[in-house]
């Protein structure tokens, strides 16, 4: 437990994700983006978006997963900014997710791949309502 000055309150510290270890990560993050290359709806995207550079994406989406699952720290980047432009849609989003999630639950004990599909249902949501797209994307007038 930590203690929080501003509130006078203990906050939990939450631990690395049991389970999980950078080899796994590794070969989730290159077994999904296989897939994602290779999808009619997706792939297109991500080529235009990372053309000569997916070596440097794989990389860093290993390190974005490092820091959420056993939280070493070693992402430094900005997911809204890098997302924003690309015309994504809700729908692109449930693709997303449908191949991140059969990914994870081939590649992950149960319990591990419970996990990693909670936080990337947490992280689409986030990253349309930051983008202003989805069923929570703020509408001002």
């Amino acid at each position: 437990m930590a203690h929080s000055a501003a509130t006078g309150r203990s906050i939990p510290i939450i631990s690395p994700a049991e389970g999980v270890s950078e080899e796994l990560i590794r070969q989730l993050v290159e077994t999904f983006y296989d897939r994602v290359i290779r999808d009619p709806e997706l792939g297109p995207i991500f080529h235009a978006k990372l053309s000569g550079r997916w070596s440097r994406h794989l990389a860093l989406m290993v390190d974005f997963w490092s820091s959420i699952a056993l939280r070493t720290g070693r992402y430094q980047g900005k997911p809204q900014a890098a997302h924003f432009g690309l015309d994504l849609t809700p729908e692109l989003f449930v693709r997303w997710l449908e191949l991140f999630e059969d990914t994870a639950r081939e590649i992950c004990a149960p319990d591990v791949a419970a996990f990693f599909v909670d936080r990337a249902r947490r992280i689409a949501e986030s990253l349309q309502i930051g983008l202003g797209i989805g069923p929570k994307a703020l509408r001002l007038p």
